[in-house]
């Protein structure tokens, strides 16, 4: 099964907050409110290396998809 690259989700325990949820790899959730990052990999020295040179691309698509989604559900 094909999952979307970017998933939006929320908490009924965290009521203000809203997340998207990249899920190819490197997996992660960022919190749109603050841009906090929680990273759901393991990364060698080897790995952290080459992300650094994606982290800002990938954080830029996954607010460009949160936006994007948001336009489209109040239209």
């Amino acid at each position: 099964m094909d999952l979307p690259k970017f998933l939006i989700a929320d908490s009924s325990e965290l009521e203000d907050i809203i997340f998207v949820i990249h899920t190819a790899y490197p997996r992660f959730l960022i919190n749109v409110t603050n841009d906090e990052i929680h990273w759901m990999e393991e990364f060698e020295k080897e790995d952290r290396e080459e992300l650094e040179t994606q982290i800002t691309q990938l954080i830029e698509d996954a607010l460009y998809f949160y936006d994007k989604e948001i336009k489209n559900f109040e239209s």
